[in-house]
């Protein structure tokens, strides 16, 4: 079985063990160290999921990235301080262009309005955004017109990250080769790569990584993407998430296409 906790643990106990770095994202873009590991988590919803994902990791002694959407499934004033107290980084996952139904004045108005909310909650560095595979807009292309870096954040991921050089696996679809039924989760890799063997990697199961991670042969710089919603080590939940989620990879292959 893959996706549950005792997986997970495995994961970053073998990361641990192979003496990777943890950094926050803030962390990451001001100083990035050569042998890291990112782990963002996108709390899209069960936002006490992730609240578990965080206990762990500060039990370990480690970090990591929390995006939190403006809606009753994810947004939780307590839950968010509780992560912010266990040492891990808080930003807005946002999605203001579906929201305001494309209008890009509107939506960066909305925008402004959460980040604001979350600032008087806690410190607020970097966003990302929230996919929305159903929307037909794109929440990023509100920064075609503004600029997030006029607000004091310092990055978004899918702009301020150089993917030729750090390697991402996201467990989009409930599995690490989900491209195929990703919509916009989906990082831009560049022509000037000069290891191929970079651009060849890939993984299906959680346990295939682990095992190039011992083996040192995995790459020195990361960054996971998790969404804790689909991890648990409860029968009936990971048995309804496993078919919740292939009915929507189905769709989500369909609006690929």
């Amino acid at each position: 079985m893959d996706f549950t906790i005792t997986i997970y643990k495995e994961l970053l106990d073998s990361l641990v063990n192979q003496n990777y770095s943890f950094q926050t994202f803030v962390e990451f873009i001001k100083e990035p160290k050569e042998k890291c590991v990112v782990l963002r988590h996108d709390v899209d919803a069960k936002k006490q999921n992730s609240l578990e994902f965080a206990k762990i990791q500060n039990e370990l002694g480690i970090k990591g990235t929390y995006y939190f959407r403006i809606v009753p499934q994810s947004f939780d004033e307590k839950i968010i301080k509780e992560i912010h107290q266990l040492g891990h980084e808080i930003g807005y996952h946002y999605e203001t262009m579906d929201t305001s139904k494309g209008n890009i004045d509107k939506a960066y108005d909305e925008f402004c309005r959460n980040l604001n909310m979350f600032r008087k909650i806690v410190p607020v560095s970097t966003i990302c955004m929230h996919g929305s595979p159903l929307s037909k807009f794109d929440n990023r292309d509100i920064w075609k017109k503004y600029d997030y870096k006029k607000l004091d954040l310092i990055a978004e991921p899918y702009f301020d990250i150089d993917f030729n050089k750090t390697f991402y696996l996201t467990d989009t679809g409930r599995k690490w080769d989900g491209s195929n039924v990703s919509v916009r989760d989906k990082v831009m890799k560049g022509t000037n790569i000069t290891n191929t063997d970079f651009l060849k990697r890939k993984y299906h199961l959680t346990r295939q990584i682990i095992s190039d991670i011992k083996q040192n042969s995995f790459p020195a710089q990361v960054v996971f993407t998790f969404h804790p919603q689909r991890w648990t080590n409860k029968p009936f939940d990971w048995t309804r998430e496993l078919i919740l989620q292939g009915i929507k990879n189905q769709v989500k292959k369909w609006i690929v296409k």
